[in-house]
């Protein structure tokens, strides 16, 4: 069954997300962040009430949401509960009358197959990148940007959010952090 998330869930959210991301598939998350954005959330849960995956769907503009953090258990990944949770995303966004559907990805073939088209990432709004500081990869990037547009929704009719300048994928980093000192010139 799918289901909205519940405060309860967060740490078998955290476990099922942070186990994915120790193999490199996705950023981890905090607990913080999870009960911060609990209700970006919904999971897969067996007959015991048992989180078995999750998916997060953030609005990032009036037309733009973003597909985010979906993981399943290792014990049940390939039995369809991914593209559960996705087009349930999906469902979502189209109540909300939002148009486009972005995520950024490992997993091509698999997004395909539920209607995303790859899409060149200076498409997408500066807003998309806020969480790419906290990324390992950060200046190197190597997730596809995917979109797929709800047809039943009619796009609103809304000033466009900010693209990255053309050419520009860098982000601003911290290259050195100290505590209680005066920042040096070359800071």
């Amino acid at each position: 069954m799918i289901r909205r998330a519940h405060i309860a869930d967060v740490p078998a959210m955290a476990g099922i997300i942070n186990d994915c991301a120790e193999y490199g598939l996705m950023l981890p998350r905090s607990l913080a962040s999870l009960y911060e954005n609990v209700r970006d959330f919904h999971v897969a849960v067996d007959d015991d009430d048992r989180v078995l995956g999750v998916c997060g769907l953030s609005v990032v503009w009036a037309n733009l949401a973003e597909v985010y953090a979906l993981a399943v258990s290792p014990a049940t990944r390939g039995q369809g509960l991914g593209r559960k949770l996705v087009l349930t995303c999906v469902d979502e966004a189209e109540e909300l009358g939002i148009k486009k559907i972005m995520t950024l990805t490992y997993e091509k073939a698999f997004f395909e197959k539920l209607g995303f088209a790859v899409i060149d990432r200076q498409q997408l709004p500066l807003k998309v990148w806020s969480e790419c500081v906290r990324c390992p990869k950060n200046q190197a990037c190597d997730e596809i940007a995917m979109v797929r547009e709800i047809d039943s929704v009619t796009e609103a009719d809304v000033p466009r959010p900010a693209a990255p300048p053309p050419d520009q994928y860098i982000l601003p980093t911290i290259t050195r952090l100290r505590v209680g000192t005066p920042p040096m010139e070359d800071d």
